[in-house]
């Protein structure tokens, strides 16, 4: 009667069965740590005295938060991590222009089903929407993966959100997992598995999974979780020829807790500073904007910039906003470009940049100052998030940004 994060660190740590509650020792299938939290972690892991990683395949770095670096710290920050990299002939390393992290170990087949990856990375919870157990784990943790390859876990108990009804026009995944979030709190999901299942699931895309999981954290979960049906075995069987093994959660597992989530008449969301729980209807919401982020882990894959281009096209941003345009990753801003997305955002006046997480972390390209107001397709709005403290920051869908980026204010699309 397990479920599904049960079964997944049974299996990682060699037991016949485990509970919500016991403390295991899992092995890792893949280690994910990237320019920011990296050093720390390459540091950490030299202290330990250990001359080679447990396993340098299984070990993958991307280059995101600062590229191409922006200052002399960010610069000697890359030049460590590039000589860690070459030191111990890690395979899977992702320089300046792959885009970012949780965005490229998907796209790149280093997610599998039945996996447990672990990432220095609060945002590492996405890759549960290919049914794996991913979390995000500090440096000086990821330093003994490096030499160990495993990590001791406390087995979660799972809250299921069976989600059912239909979406309305211009209402998308994100606005659910903002809708679920102001339901459960900031902490309503505190080192819980949430496990998103549901007809409305298996009515998503891959990506919409993705911006379920990613957001799974900001009400304190553990991980964030959809069960593989034939979407992720087509997306994963794409992309790479790793082993797998699907697991599914018992209905009857005495750790498992289901909320019922009906998202038939739900509205867009937005998510008012400074709190990622703090969310209202788009139709309470009447805020003027001086900033436009589309882009992150969260909502800067394809299918968001084809919704908002959709929306953009033939208009223009309004006078007094500006909107900043990062596609996820590399693969995303080629095919973005060959299907005329880009060219539909920089005639509107929106500035394109290159893959990265951009204003997302407050410290790169696009970060706000005192008094402005961002609205961002991002996973967190906290006091000083991007940038200056004295802004703000709303967060909600692409569809939503493009619209109000059009308008200078925040406005659902017609």
């Amino acid at each position: 009667m397990p479920t599904m994060s049960e079964k997944i660190l049974a299996r990682a740590s060699k037991k016949e069965n485990v509970e919500a509650g016991d403390i295991i020792i899992a092995n890792i299938d893949v280690a994910m740590t990237h320019d920011l939290t990296g050093p720390l972690s390459v540091q950490s892991f030299e202290k330990i005295g250990v001359k080679k990683v447990w396993d340098s395949s299984k070990i993958v770095i991307p280059f995101d938060h600062q590229v191409p670096a922006d200052s002399i710290d960010s610069a000697n920050n890359h030049i460590l991590m590039r000589d860690f990299v070459k030191k111990h002939n890690i395979e899977h390393f992702y320089d300046v222009n792959a885009g970012v992290c949780h965005q490229i170990l998907p796209e790149l087949g280093h997610v599998m089903p039945g996996e447990v990856i672990v990432g220095a990375d609060s945002h590492t919870c996405t890759h549960g929407a290919l049914g794996a157990f991913a979390t995000g784990i500090g440096s000086t943790d990821m330093a003994m993966v490096f030499a160990e390859g495993n990590l001791w876990f406390k087995v979660p108990e799972t809250n299921r959100f069976n989600i059912t009804g239909e979406l309305k026009d211009n209402v998308y995944a994100k606005d659910v997992i903002l809708h679920i979030i102001s339901k459960m709190g900031a902490d309503g999901s505190t080192y819980k598995a949430c496990e998103f299942a549901g007809e409305t699931i298996s009515n998503m895309s891959i990506s919409d999974r993705m911006v379920l999981c990613n957001m799974a954290i900001e009400m304190g979960g553990k991980t964030g979780l959809v069960e593989p049906d034939k979407k992720t075995i087509d997306y994963v069987e794409k992309r790479s020829n790793k082993p797998y093994k699907v697991f599914k959660t018992d209905s009857d597992s005495p750790s498992l807790n289901i909320i019922d989530i009906d998202v038939n008449d739900l509205e867009p969301q937005i998510a008012c500073p400074h709190n990622v729980d703090n969310v209202k209807p788009i139709s309470e919401v009447d805020i003027e904007i001086d900033q436009v982020f589309l882009g992150s882990c969260t909502n800067g894959r394809l299918s968001d910039l084809r919704d908002a281009a959709k929306i953009l096209k033939g208009n223009r941003i309004a006078n007094g906003t500006r909107m900043l345009v990062i596609p996820a990753s590399k693969e995303v801003y080629t095919k973005a470009l060959d299907e005329g997305l880009l060219k539909i955002f920089v005639e509107s006046g929106a500035l394109v940049s290159a893959p990265c997480c951009g204003p997302c972390l407050g410290g790169h390209t696009g970060i706000i100052g005192p008094g402005e107001v961002s609205l961002s397709t991002s996973n967190r709005n906290f006091k000083g998030r991007q940038g200056s403290p004295e802004g703000e920051v709303y967060l909600s869908s692409a569809a939503v940004a493009a619209a109000s980026a059009i308008e200078g204010k925040i406005v659902a699309p017609e």
